[in-house]
């Protein structure tokens, strides 16, 4: 079922405009996340400006794309359930991270890896939908944002780029003169302007050599970034690896809680999430990170530890 075409996008909702083409890319493939870009740039979009008249217009066109992507998915759980959605857009977001991280440290550039690299970013923009990003997620994000503006900027210039986390410093991401020569976006999205530039907003000058990625983070199966068209890159598919499956910790067959366990709603919040990521991996059909997970929360719900 065709979403609704939207009108084109006012000048003052300018900043909303790649989550929404990242829905749109995702659409077929991803409609989940799909759906959850479009919630963002809704809500995003409604702080901005919804009283004008074009911008309450445009507005009003995605919100029956909302509308009516949920109902045409309204039995599946990452849309009616908050907490599975979150999950489902996190986990994707991290594996499309560490397609790209895996690139640029085996010195493979290209701008499909940017693109991973920028879309990741957004995609974790994406996640203050369901609440405050965590301090992982927030360092991720600036680190992605400035790994793309870093090496489209090496690549412009005729340079190549350091692979790996390096001192970070001030860099501009162009991401529509990225795109310039790329087919024109399909009817009902938003037209690009020229001069639109992404800045790495306060994104301090430090060494990232111990960046952490989170359970759950493995790359896909396939490349989750889409090679523009036109731009003579040829994109690499990603084939399965073998999946070492973890075996069961004997330990948790006869684990005993010592004495009267009392779990805090930490705990409780912990363990939660760690089948939040299990539930996820699944849907990648990544059965040792579910396994992993699964496993951390038993121990944790039996034994008050981790």
């Amino acid at each position: 079922m065709a979403a609704p075409a939207l009108p084109p996008l006012p000048p003052q909702l300018k900043s909303i405009q790649h989550h929404l083409r990242t829905a749109q890319e995702l659409d077929k493939r991803e409609p989940v996340v799909a759906y959850y870009c479009r919630l963002y740039a809704m809500q995003t979009g409604m702080k901005i400006d919804s009283k004008t008249p074009e911008c309450r217009k445009f507005l009003s066109k995605l919100m029956d794309q909302l509308e009516a992507m949920k109902k045409q998915f309204g039995d599946n759980e990452a849309i009616t359930q908050e907490i599975v959605g979150s999950a489902h857009v996190e986990n994707y977001a991290l594996k499309m991270f560490l397609y790209a991280d895996n690139e640029d440290r085996a010195g493979q550039f290209h701008k499909n890896m940017i693109k991973s690299f920028y879309t990741a970013s957004l995609l974790i923009d994406v996640l203050t939908v369901f609440g405050e990003l965590s301090e992982e997620n927030a360092q991720h994000r600036k680190y992605a944002r400035w790994k793309a503006a870093y090496i489209h900027n090496c690549l412009k210039n005729g340079e190549t780029p350091q692979p790996g986390p390096i001192g970070m410093e001030g860099e501009i991401f162009d991401a529509e003169r990225e795109e310039a020569g790329s087919s024109s976006v399909r009817s009902g999205t938003t037209q690009p302007s020229s001069s639109s530039t992404y800045e790495a907003n306060n994104i301090p000058t430090s060494n990232y050599t111990g960046i952490h990625i989170p359970p759950g983070a493995h790359a896909p199966a396939n490349t989750p970034a889409e090679v523009p068209h036109n731009t003579g890159v040829t994109s690499n598919t990603i084939q399965p690896a073998s999946q070492n499956i973890p075996l069961v910790d004997p330990s948790l067959y006869s684990a005993q809680s010592a004495g009267e366990v009392r779990l805090t709603p930490e705990d409780f919040a912990r363990a939660q999430k760690y089948c939040k990521y299990a539930g996820s991996a699944l849907q990648y059909e990544d059965v040792s990170t579910a396994v992993q997970n699964l496993q951390k929360a038993l121990k944790l719900l039996i034994t008050g530890r981790e």
